[in-house]
């Protein structure tokens, strides 16, 4: 599953990295995220996580796609908070015969839970970038979560790449057959290409497990052998997030 890393830096230093290290330093800093106080810490892992992203090159349209749904329930969060939580007025809004005030602590509450999210997010989003799925799944599988967990997620993320090329088959041709035109026509194409998807998959589910089965697969699936822990790598990580957890306690 490496291929779904970009080329640019798939041999970066933070992704040759043990992933057990990877994901260890990525909990402690969600941790510190999710804990703080006040709202200068998880900005600050935002940005150190977004740089960290730039710099294995993910790009900006990439970064805003992952954002988009965190940012909107960040934004709901902190409109909610502004009006219907609080008790110092702030300002009045008047829609209609309906009127809104806003709150001075419903604001500040909002927008501390906003910067916890951005935080949390741009972390996960770091910590993913930086290692390839099958080893995140080997690293989570030494945490010991649960294996049942592991082999559903190993077997959807190999499975979603074989639907999403068979619905690039089906929408190509649908649209060569100009089944998007108009919205009504296009809505009723769309409905075609999800009953068509729901059924590969079904079909799809049947020939891999016979095939499995046939294969000697007994309900588990073999991961990653890890190496030993290096040294340097648990000396560097270490480091870094004792400097965060000096940064967390100050800020």
């Amino acid at each position: 599953m490496r291929h779904t890393l970009n080329d640019t830096y798939a041999d970066h230093l933070l992704v040759r990295l043990d992933p057990r290290v990877k994901l260890l330093a990525g909990l402690a800093l969600l941790l510190m995220v999710v804990s703080c106080t006040g709202g200068a810490f998880p900005l600050l892992a935002a940005v150190i996580s977004l740089g960290v992203c730039r710099v294995l090159g993910v790009s900006w349209r990439r970064l805003a796609l992952r954002f988009a749904e965190p940012g909107f329930i960040a934004a709901m969060v902190v409109l909610l908070k502004l009006f219907f939580a609080g008790h110092e007025p702030l300002f009045a809004l008047r829609l209609g015969g309906l009127e809104l005030i806003g709150h001075r602590d419903g604001l500040q509450a909002g927008l501390l839970i906003a910067s916890r999210i951005a935080g949390a997010v741009s972390v996960v989003t770091a910590v993913g970038s930086a290692t390839p799925f099958t080893e995140l799944m080997a690293a989570l599988a030494w945490l010991r979560v649960p294996r049942g967990f592991i082999d559903v997620a190993l077997f959807a993320w190999r499975y979603l790449f074989v639907l999403f090329d068979d619905a690039q088959v089906v929408y190509a041709a649908q649209k060569n057959r100009l089944g998007y035109t108009g919205f009504r026509r296009g809505l009723r194409s769309f409905g075609t290409l999800a009953g068509a998807l729901v059924i590969k998959a079904f079909d799809n589910s049947q020939t891999v497990t016979t095939a499995m089965v046939q294969r000697g697969y007994d309900g588990t699936l073999p991961l990653l052998r890890h190496r030993p822990f290096r040294a340097g790598e648990v000396a560097a990580a270490s480091l870094v997030v004792a400097m965060l957890g000096v940064l967390w306690h100050t800020l």
